[in-house]
Parts: C-alpha cells; structure tokens; sequence
C-alpha cells in the first residue's frame, strides 16, 4: 500500500504502520487520519495478517498532536468535521480484529495520545512524554481521550491530566497504568516485536474473540459482560484452530493453527 504520509509494511503477518511527518513531529491533520482510517479498513479484508504496530518516524516524536496549524482557521463546522473523522480513525483502530500495539518513540501528546489509547497497549521508549496538552490551546482532547483515558486510568486522574496538561514520562506512565512496557529507545521495537512474535503463535480466532469480548463488556455491567463471554466463548469449538489447539497440547507439542 501507498500513502502520502504513512509508511506500510508487512512481514511475517506483522504490519508495521509508520506515521511519517518527521518535520511537523508526526502530527495528526486530516490527511493522516483519512489514511489511517483508509489503512484499517483495508487490513480487514487480509486474513493473512496477525497483528499491527503504529509507530512514528524519526527519534523525537510517536505523534506530538493534532496539526495546531491546520486549526488556526478551522470553523466549528470544521471542527466537528475533524473530530468526526478522528473518531472513526481511532474507533477502526480499537475495533480492528487483530491485535494493535503503539511502538511510542517521543512525544506522545494531545492526539497522539489519543491514537495510541486506541490500541491494544502501548510500548514506550524512555525518552517518551506523554500527556492531553489541549487545554494550554484553550481546546480539550476531541478525539477520545477523555473516555479512553479515564477508564483506563480511573477518572479522577485522567481529569487531574487533563485539566493541568501535565506531562508525564514513560515511567510514570507506566507507574499510572497508561503503558504496559518501558524500554532503552534502541530497542522498543524489538521489545513489540518479541511479543508479537508470541501472539502470533497462538489461536488467531481466540485472540480476535478475546479482543472482541474484551472491548465489548469491559463498559457494560459485569453479569451482562459475564452473558457476553458467555455466549461468545462455544463459538472457538466450532474451529479448526481449537481442534488443533486441543490435540497439540495432548500430543505434547506444539499447535499449528490456521485461523479456521
């Protein structure tokens, strides 16, 4: 695939998605998230991939923000034309079936934290700040920050961050809950690909209902999140892969699943 400002690769049924804005720090303008957008809906229709990283281009920024720039002259209507197209981004990002893991390498401010709050979980170098700058700029974060964070987090401190703009290193991010791995910035996406390497060997129908049910009851109540796996968990018996999965482990070895 082709983009003007992303950079696509695919191997070993990992794709590897690379914002590539270097000079504007990898922001986030309508033609980046029309791509992005256009990128997922477009990994849908390839069984042959496993998984996903989003990462940025250069050594300074994951993505640093919204382009501040193309919103000197927006309108309101504008504006919500913007925010409408950021949500179907990140919603194509958090529902795409296979696992998404943000590679964050720098500054992961104002929408770019919002776009790695959509993946599965973020990995993050030590030379990353992370943090909802938007109310410096007399704006609040639009593009699900406020949802995505406060319950990840817990509300009280998503509000505390949001309201003060602070930023926070990688470690207290990782401190806060808000990143799952800190690590030397030579080697992030090595520490990605090593645990995607693990998850591609697994069940890829019981990783892509795993996701699924996750998403889905982590917002509902627990007896209605409880019905939902449920219900949800006697459809892998009627694989291949939990076939394969079952008589791997009783054969003593290991399984070869094929996504059926």
């Amino acid at each position: 695939m082709t983009f003007e400002t992303l950079l696509f690769s695919l191997e070993n049924r990992m794709v590897t998605i690379t914002i590539n804005r270097p000079k504007a720090l990898n922001a986030l303008n309508g033609t980046v998230l029309t791509e992005l957008l256009k990128c997922f809906r477009d990994i849908r229709r390839h069984p042959d991939i496993g998984a996903v990283v989003i990462t940025g281009s250069g050594d300074k920024a994951f993505v640093a923000g919204a382009d501040i720039s193309a919103m000197q002259t927006m309108t309101a209507l504008d504006a919500e034309h913007f925010c409408e197209t950021g949500h179907r981004c990140m919603r194509a990002i958090e529902t795409c079936e296979v696992p998404v893991v943000a590679a964050v390498n720098g500054f992961c401010l104002g929408g770019g934290l919002e776009l790695a709050l959509s993946c599965d979980f973020i990995y993050a170098s030590l030379n990353s700040k992370l943090g909802l700058p938007e109310v410096n700029l007399g704006l609040f974060p639009g593009f699900g920050g406020t949802q995505r964070l406060s319950r990840l987090m817990g509300r009280n401190r998503a509000k505390e961050m949001i309201y003060t703009a602070k930023m926070v290193s990688a470690e207290e991010a990782f401190d806060l809950g808000i990143v799952n791995k800190v690590t030397e910035p030579a080697n992030l996406m090595a520490e990605v690909k090593k645990t995607i390497e693990i998850i591609l060997k697994k069940g890829p129908v019981a990783v892509r209902l795993a996701k699924k049910v996750i998403n889905e009851g982590s917002d509902l109540p627990l007896a209605s999140g409880l019905k939902l796996e449920e219900s949800t968990f006697p459809l892998v018996f009627a694989t291949e892969d939990r076939t394969e999965g079952v008589k791997a482990f009783l054969e003593k070895r290991e399984a070869k699943f094929v996504g059926k």
